[in-house]
């Protein structure tokens, strides 16, 4: 999604709590790798949702804001031989996971107790849990931040990931061959350009 789409789903979910939500969900996720730390970034979803659309919006905002770190490994519940490189990490690497790592656990249902059982075991080996997910305890109980969204919310789980995925980008430091900054003022101008007038016109 690019920035003036973002610009302009954050202008309808303005006034409500999902724009400086997804912001701080995806400050902590982006302190959660060190910089320069590829493959440190693990997303793991449920037998039934694999987050394939955030792994790639990830990548593309690692590839735009110079933040390599934020290049995700995606782990899936089947590999299947002759799987590309990054499409082969099977759920055994999160066993391997632990400090200077980040797990993301995107479950908009419960994961089964094998996921729960390996992101436990990355937890207590050093790795830092994020989740976003329907609201299960069990989840959040693991999570070290979690940010829920269900059937209660004006959102759905899509929308949530864009925005996290856009905002983890965004206003990271120096900016690498001038890059981030255009992308930064892109983003300022569609801002502007999709925000309401003045009063009394």
């Amino acid at each position: 999604m690019d920035a003036v789409r973002v610009a302009l789903l954050r202008e309808v979910l303005g006034g409500t709590e999902w724009p400086e939500a997804t912001r701080r969900f995806a400050r902590v996720l982006r302190a959660s790798v060190p910089p320069g730390h590829v493959g440190g970034l693990l997303l793991v979803g449920t037998e039934q949702y694999e987050p394939w659309h955030l792994a790639a919006h990830l990548m593309d905002e690692a590839a735009w804001s110079g933040l390599p770190e934020l290049t995700p490994t995606l782990v899936r519940h089947r590999v299947r031989p002759g799987d590309p490189a990054q499409l082969a990490a099977g759920l055994g690497r999160l066993e391997a996971a632990g400090r200077g790592e980040a797990l993301l656990l995107v479950a908009p249902a419960p994961p089964g107790a094998d996921v729960l059982e390996r992101v436990h075991g990355a937890r207590r080996a050093g790795a830092t849990v994020l989740s976003l997910d329907g609201g299960h305890p069990e989840v959040q109980g693991l999570a070290h931040e979690s940010l829920t969204v269900d059937q209660s919310t004006a959102v759905d789980l899509d929308t949530v990931q864009h925005l996290v995925s856009a905002a983890a980008g965004e206003n990271c430091g120096p900016a690498p061959r001038g890059r981030r900054p255009f992308r930064d003022r892109l983003s300022r101008l569609a801002d502007r350009l999709t925000s309401p007038p003045p009063t009394g016109w």
